[in-house]
């Protein structure tokens, strides 16, 4: 089953209108970038407050960090927004961390909403709490565990987007099969992008996150298995973020499922066929992104900043199996290295 604060809807207007209409909101704000306030919030403008306050900041991983939240805090500051009002996040999941936290330290908490414009927010950043932002390049460093008061899903935001930002997405929807569904990973596997049925993706991701969730909120135990790839992918992100070539978040953890099966065979049980048809499937869909040698080293010492490791050990979430993962496995900085390697040189 879905979250109880997840809705995944059809009428993302009407949704909204119910839910504004049942609560007494001081203020309403809408935090949006320049392509969610042009495509997205058309779509919802209507059921809005008329004397709502539009905060805005810039798209991009890069643009995930202190001096934003600033600014975002600022505008409602002017706006005298106080502890009764709403803050609506209207778009991926950027806004959705950011927004998310700058509402849960404002006064020290305000009301939020998600409206998750992206299929990686909706497949992925929708159900969880996690909320939080960059610091010093290192990818969610800063950040807390809080719930939004309501996550209002509408797969027809997807139409707005290109294709670049569907296939990214479509990486978590992997990983949600890799670690709990053989079954619909081998379902998942025998369509191709651009029939991939959308909204059956978004409901399954769903509800094996809200499952995940439900178990282990705060990330003690069993919800690290939702972080195969991420190792990895989340250096290789935070490495190329400042560069000529910044990737999306699912490129990275494209990157990091391949490297992590590597891991797999040789810290779990997974077999040299599973890894290969992840690996073929993934870079069928992907591509392979040019990371210069030089640049391998850096990206393991990216890794070393994980939040998931302990004492100063890299701790992998990798798979015994394809729908079966495994946490808190000890891997050593020259293996992360070898899988990169491994990657480079496909």
């Amino acid at each position: 089953m879905p979250a109880d604060n997840v809705t995944i809807t059809e009428s993302i207007a009407e949704e909204l209108s119910n839910l504004l209409a049942k609560n007494n909101f001081s203020q309403v704000a809408v935090l949006v970038d320049e392509n969610t306030q042009e495509h997205c919030l058309p779509l919802i403008q209507k059921v809005l407050p008329s004397d709502y306050t539009l905060a805005e900041t810039k798209s991009g991983e890069v643009n995930k960090n202190l001096d934003t939240c600033a600014h975002i805090w600022q505008q409602l500051t002017e706006q005298h927004f106080d502890r009764k009002g709403l803050l609506i996040n209207l778009g991926g999941g950027v806004i959705g961390d950011m927004g998310g936290f700058c509402a849960a330290t404002y006064k020290r908490g305000v009301a939020f909403v998600n409206i998750p414009t992206t299929l990686l927010a909706q497949v992925d950043a929708s159900v969880g709490g996690k909320l939080g932002i960059d610091f010093n390049g290192f990818k969610n460093h800063i950040g807390l565990f809080q719930e939004p008061q309501q996550v209002l899903i509408d797969a027809q935001f997807l139409k707005t987007l290109p294709e670049q930002e569907l296939r990214s997405g479509f990486a978590e929807v992997i990983k949600h099969a890799l670690i709990q569904d053989l079954v619909y990973w081998n379902k998942l596997r025998s369509v191709a992008l651009t029939n991939q049925p959308w909204v059956e993706h978004i409901r399954h991701s769903v509800r094996v996150k809200s499952w995940v969730v439900d178990q282990d909120f705060r990330e003690g135990g069993l919800r690290k298995i939702l972080n195969f790839g991420h190792t990895v992918g989340h250096a290789v992100e935070s490495h190329f973020l400042e560069s000529a070539t910044p990737l999306l978040h699912g490129e990275a953890i494209a990157i990091g499922m391949i490297a992590e099966a590597q891991l797999s065979i040789r810290y779990a049980s997974l077999s040299s066929e599973e890894a290969e048809e992840l690996e073929d499937f993934i870079l069928a869909i992907f591509g392979k992104v040019a990371i210069p040698l030089d640049s391998l080293e850096a990206i393991t010492h990216l890794a070393k900043q994980d939040k998931k490791n302990q004492q100063g050990t890299i701790l992998c979430t990798l798979l015994d199996k394809v729908g079966k993962a495994c946490f808190d496995i000890p891997v050593t900085e020259s293996a992360i290295r070898e899988a990169l390697e491994y990657y480079r040189n496909l």
